[in-house]
């Protein structure tokens, strides 16, 4: 993890907290920011890897925080809350996958959940970008059986003929099918 931020009004805790992040990711050096309304606003202008709420912050608990960051990025959350309310708030952030550390902080369980939330973040990192992938094909088969349902339409080809003239033009061409496919789609529906 190379860009992390830490949300946290208390000073001494800031500098533990910034300590262990780099231990567990030497590269790594985190931004810091002490109140919930600065982590809104710089949550919502850069791309981190990780957010890591200490509550209570001076003008909020952190809850709104950590719910922006869930829904709108690919951040990781961790919330560091005392022991008596740890239960409770893991309860309310579950569902958003908000990971919930009590306090005392110990650095071997901050350690492990830092790597645990590194490796979860490159599975989901290569789930998404597979998503795309799909996407991008879906893309591309829907815009090729909108070419052929053109090609049907207007030339009076059977399936199997739409199908083997955008093959045939694609290697007469030398280019893709999609590029075949857009070009017949521009020439008959425009």
């Amino acid at each position: 993890m190379d860009r992390i931020l830490i949300v946290s009004s208390n000073e001494k805790a800031s500098a533990a907290i910034i300590t262990l992040v780099k231990e567990a990711f030497p590269e790594c050096s985190p931004s810091m920011v002490s109140s919930g309304l600065e982590a809104r606003r710089i949550a919502g202008q850069n791309n981190y890897d990780a957010v890591i709420i200490n509550c209570p912050l001076s003008d909020e608990y952190g809850f709104d925080v950590a719910e922006l960051v869930c829904d709108s990025s690919m951040a990781s959350c961790i919330m560091i809350v005392k022991n008596d309310n740890a239960d409770v708030v893991s309860e309310r952030m579950e569902d958003l996958g908000v990971m919930v550390i009590q306090k005392p902080l110990s650095r071997n369980l901050f350690f492990r959940t830092m790597k645990f939330i590194n490796a979860s973040r490159k599975r989901l990192l290569g789930l998404q970008t597979e998503n795309l992938k799909l996407h991008k094909k879906l893309e591309e088969i829907r815009t090729i059986n909108r070419a052929k349902l053109a090609i049907m339409q207007y030339l009076g080809f059977t399936e199997q003929q739409a199908h083997r003239y955008l093959e045939k033009q694609a290697m007469d061409l030398r280019c893709t099918k999609i590029e075949v496919a857009l070009k017949v789609i521009k020439m008959y529906e425009s």
